[in-house]
């Protein structure tokens, strides 16, 4: 067995989360920069330009990507031969939360109710999702999320007979609502299948992996290309100005669901999706 203390795991999560608010995930800063490269509208290409030189100055200088720095969503993968020692883990997680918020100028921008609306002042409590798996390691995933693209997402239950062209479309009405107002190229994860809570965790998760990783299923990878291909036929373009990229991937996870069911959750994010892991 085991021990990992939770002043360990604070520790960690304050340092994810100070890491994923200021450097972009490599895969997704390299497909901006190709963006960069190949758009053809001169003001899609100076935003991208810009969106490239904010990222590299922001690694460079220890500084949030984004003035926006989100709620703190954490992924723990807990190995069951994992004893959490010295208090609880959700505990700890939100001790590193609010340490990095403090340390590493983040936004403290979550309220403790969402109609009365007072804040938090300390970036606390994140959205955690525990999951008990095999081995004697604790895996933390560190995503912040921008609001902005948050809004943006939506839910659909789909009946079981409509077709893979009209989810498709759904997802592309999805980042055509958005528009402009989340700073594309925009990152799309897209939840299927199981109930409509555990769609909705898919579809997050989705952002988490690399953005030019296509799912192994062959039937979901041409789909996401598919996807990624209609969107940008869109015209949005970065930031909004036009051009071929409006967005930069489509992540596509999918689970089993109810033989009666189809969930589909599109949660969108900005061109800085950012997130970043420790294995403890």
């Amino acid at each position: 067995m085991k021990e990992i203390t939770c002043e360990t795991i604070a520790a960690a999560v304050e340092q994810l989360c100070i890491e994923a608010a200021t450097i972009l995930p490599p895969a997704l800063g390299i497909l901006l920069e190709c963006a960069a490269e190949s758009e053809e509208s001169p003001a899609g290409i100076s935003a991208l330009e810009d969106m490239v030189t904010n990222f590299k100055h922001a690694a460079e200088r220890a500084v949030p990507i984004c003035e926006e720095t989100g709620m703190v969503v954490v992924f723990a993968d807990i190995g069951q031969d994992v004893h959490i020692t010295g208090g609880l883990f959700e505990d700890a997680v939100n001790e590193g939360v609010g340490r990095a918020c403090a340390l590493g100028f983040l936004g403290k921008s979550i309220v403790e109710d969402p109609i009365r609306r007072r804040n938090t002042k300390d970036g606390t409590p994140c959205v955690l999702h525990m999951r008990l798996v095999d081995g004697d390691s604790v895996k933390l995933q560190v995503s912040p999320k921008g609001f902005g693209g948050e809004n943006m997402s939506a839910m659909r239950l789909f009946s079981p007979g409509d077709s893979a062209d009209t989810i498709e479309d759904f997802i592309v009405e999805t980042a055509s609502r958005a528009g402009a107002d989340i700073c594309p190229p925009v990152f799309v994860g897209v939840g299927l299948g199981g109930t409509v809570e555990q769609c909705a965790n898919i579809a997050k998760r989705a952002l988490l992996r690399n953005a030019d990783t296509r799912n192994a299923d062959k039937f979901y990878e041409q789909m996401e290309r598919r996807v990624l291909g209609k969107i940008n036929e869109l015209g949005i373009g970065p930031m909004g100005t036009g051009g071929r990229y409006t967005a930069i991937a489509v992540n596509i996870e999918a689970c089993p669901t109810h033989t009666t069911g189809l969930p589909c959750v599109v949660n969108i994010s900005c061109h800085a999706t950012r997130h970043a892991c420790m294995i403890l």
